[in-house]
């Protein structure tokens, strides 16, 4: 693909929903682009600020949180495997202790209402494993698990 049109199909996705650098440069390798064209584009990319770390982790902390439930845990994992700056990782994982606890309480909630169990450990122990497999720390859990 020609430079000036996978800097527009790219320009063109970063304006409809927050892009990172990694998700870019994929697309830009599927639509076989050129090594230094892609290195071009990304640069133009930060420089006209359609690329921002810091505001893509904001976003997707914001998304993977409040629509998908996903704690801490998982978030940075994902964060992570798309290679973002640590440190605009930690800074948007800074989200209110007090939501993220209605979240756990929701995801908690609509887990047991599925649980036939009546053993109390068994219960305890499938919601553990269930809010655990979905990134939220063990202490947190320990703290709102109900008994």
């Amino acid at each position: 693909m020609k430079y000036e049109q996978a800097l527009s199909r790219a320009a063109a996705l970063c304006s409809q929903s927050e892009q990172c650098e990694s998700q870019i440069t994929e697309k830009l390798r599927r639509w076989e682009t050129s090594e230094a064209d892609i290195a071009r584009i990304i640069a133009y990319l930060y420089d006209e600020n359609y690329l921002d770390t810091a505001r893509f982790c904001r976003a997707f902390v914001s998304d993977k949180l409040r629509q998908n439930h996903w704690g801490r845990l998982k978030i940075r994992m994902a964060l992570r495997q798309l290679r973002l700056p640590e440190a605009d990782i930690e800074q948007a994982l800074q989200v209110d202790e007090e939501e993220y606890a209605d979240i756990l309480r929701h995801v908690l909630a609509a887990k047991a209402r599925t649980l036939r169990d009546t053993d109390s450990y068994v219960r305890r122990t499938k919601l553990l494993r269930h809010a655990a497999s979905r990134g939220f720390e063990a202490e947190v859990i320990f703290d709102l698990l109900p008994e």
